[in-house]
């Protein structure tokens, strides 16, 4: 819901145009592959994506609140005018439909680009909300790479949002961390699931939107092109979907039988082995030493050192099947002294802003000047602006969120999770240039390598000086659930003051905690730690869940997990139908007992 205060707080001084991007997506339960192996649409059930909703809603808020419009706008086949529909029904003022079999097959920048093209013939636009982020896809680039092209400055998840005259106050809700932020519109904005309720009307009231209301633009409409997949700097190659089938066994008897009887299963599967770490460490020491004949560029972002880390490692054995220079982009005032023996052959400082903004104009221009055949970058907020935006103004295919990297007919292939890990596509780029944000905590830590004399430069960053930083706070480490073996996972059936009943079986399993949305809806838990639909998708060795209910939005992002086991007291509980072995009884009961069968299996 939209917050009283802010109501208070804001300062209408004319009326706003607003703008709302929106995208239809397969219902995740409903998402299935075809004969192709492409994402079957036709016959499945369609939404709104989340992330839209709340920027259709908080759109239509300020639109009313300063006597101004909303109009949405969606690129899709004809069914996607229920979109509209559900928005208009909802207090938008009109929608735009970019509907043409020319758009078929569009990537996020061919996206972006239409989107683009469709705003500024609908003239200048206050402010534009997209969603943080595509459930379908899991990429969060195309609200950056709209801003790029229409020369805007971008924020990324709006968790509070209070306006000025044409000044936006903002808090950003990033990865493991906040912002707050200040900057003027007009302006591109993503925005947090928590920023307001959801756009959401039933059918029947979406059916009596007049038709009229809704436009309809071609590719003609939207200029040249080229558009769709022709105008797609990406190519999606071989898909597989993520079978995880769960052994669905609901134990019975006293809680100490069910309990001996869980933990002998557990150890039949290898959930309780003691991890070798094989899959933690990649050796760069002998790999051979290449002669450069292009560049391999890696981000580095501020007081990451483990995604550093992996990113550097993963470019150094990149670099050593093209004969590539790793070439490592660090900011200014941050220690660089371990990125040679981490894969960097050089360093160049980016000194004068720490804007995404600035820092993307000034590696795109780098680009142009020393070339670059890949440009790599960890998939968090500030990873995905950068490059997003770099990737728009190269003209570059961009790959979001890769899980695994590999070189194939010269190209490099990125391997992408989306539907929270329902399945994997291996997305290559046919620009020049390759940029991939990378998952954090899904690539291995090199054994580095010995300290090379590794050439540092400088480039200086030129600051537009259009979004402003006040204030930043970090408040988890997004890499620890990436990284985790081990996670208990745990609802609002667990209260904060129990948490530390929990603490002996995180203790023996050497786990980490994990959450439902209720749970960090309600501030109990970092949101970082949110599994699930519109949190984090974990693959550790066991899953344990413990006072949930198991539905379908949280436990898809357990889906990776070799074994799932679930406590709940309810022996009709959703969450059994998605875990390996139940055991049924109250959880202050069970952990108690548990801890100490495997205190003693696993000493």
């Amino acid at each position: 819901m939209a917050d009283p205060a802010e109501q208070v707080q804001n300062r209408f001084d004319r009326p706003l145009r607003i703008a709302a991007l929106v995208k239809q997506i397969p219902a995740g339960e409903t998402m299935e592959l075809g004969p192709d192996q492409r994402l079957v649409r036709e016959g499945l059930e369609l939404e709104m994506d989340a992330y839209c909703r709340r920027a259709v809603s908080k759109g239509v808020e300020w639109a009313q609140g300063s006597g101004g419009t909303c109009t949405v706008f969606t690129l899709g086949p004809a069914a996607a005018d229920d979109v509209l529909r559900e928005a208009i029904a909802w207090g938008a003022d009109s929608g735009v439909h970019l509907c043409d079999a020319a758009f078929a097959g569009s990537d996020t920048l061919a996206s972006a680009k239409a989107l683009a093209a469709a705003l500024r013939a609908h003239g200048l636009f206050d402010l534009v909300l997209v969603g943080r982020n595509s459930l379908d896809g899991d990429t969060g680039q195309v609200g950056p790479e709209v801003a790029e092209l229409l020369d805007l400055p971008f924020a990324t998840g709006v968790r509070r949002m209070r306006l000025e005259g044409d000044l936006l106050s903002l808090t950003l809700e990033h990865d493991d961390g906040s912002q707050e932020v200040e900057l003027s519109l007009p302006a591109v904005l993503s925005v947090a699931e928590r920023l307001c309720e959801p756009c959401k009307v039933p059918p029947l009231q979406r059916a009596e939107v007049a038709p009229e209301r809704m436009v309809l633009m071609t590719a003609a409409d939207v200029g040249p092109g080229p558009w769709g997949a022709s105008g797609s700097p990406t190519r999606v190659g071989p898909i597989r979907l993520m079978q995880h089938d769960r052994l669905g066994l609901v134990l019975t008897g006293s809680i100490d039988a069910q309990v001996d009887q869980a933990v002998s299963i557990l150890c039949e599967r290898g959930a309780l082995a003691p991890d070798a770490g094989s899959g933690d460490v990649a050796q760069l020491v002998g790999l051979p030493v290449p002669q450069p004949t292009a560049n391999v560029a890696v981000l580095i972002e501020p007081d990451r050192p483990q995604v550093a880390a992996e990113l550097l490692g993963a470019a150094a054995r990149l670099a050593a099947q093209k004969k590539a220079h790793v070439v490592a982009f660090a900011m200014g005032g941050e220690d660089i002294s371990g990125l040679g023996a981490q894969g960097a052959d050089s360093v160049v400082v980016l000194e004068g802003s720490l804007i995404p903004e600035d820092l993307a104009g000034a590696i795109a221009q780098w680009v142009r000047t020393k070339g670059a055949w890949a440009i790599l970058g960890p998939s968090t907020a500030f990873g995905r602006e950068v490059l997003a935006r770099a990737a728009a103004s190269l003209n570059a295919g961009l790959v979001g969120d890769a899980v695994a990297l590999h070189v194939a007919d010269g190209a490099l292939v990125a391997s992408k999770p989306a539907f929270s890990g329902a399945l994997v596509a291996d997305i290559s780029c046919t620009s020049d240039v390759q940029l991939v944000t990378v998952r954090p905590g899904v690539l291995p830590i090199p054994t580095p390598r010995a300290d090379l004399r590794t050439e540092v430069s400088s480039c200086t960053v030129t600051p537009r000086q259009r979004l402003r930083l006040i204030s930043e706070v970090r408040d988890d480490d997004l890499e620890v659930l990436s990284r985790a073996q081990t996670v208990v996972g745990v609802g609002a059936g667990v209260a904060p003051s129990e948490y530390s009943e929990l603490s002996a079986l995180a203790s023996v399993l050497q786990a980490e905690l994990g959450a439902t949305r209720k749970v960090t809806d309600n501030g109990w838990a970092p949101r970082s730690r949110q599994i699930g639909v519109t949190g984090r998708s974990i693959s550790p060795r066991l899953y344990v869940a413990v006072g949930l209910s198991g539905k379908f939005n949280h436990m898809v992002g357990v889906r990776s997990a070799h074994t799932v086991l679930a406590i709940n007291h309810d022996p009709e509980a959703l969450v059994f139908g998605a875990s390996d072995v139940g055991i049924v009884g109250d959880w202050h009961d069970v952990v108690p007992v548990l801890v100490e069968r495997l205190r003693h299996e696993i000493a």
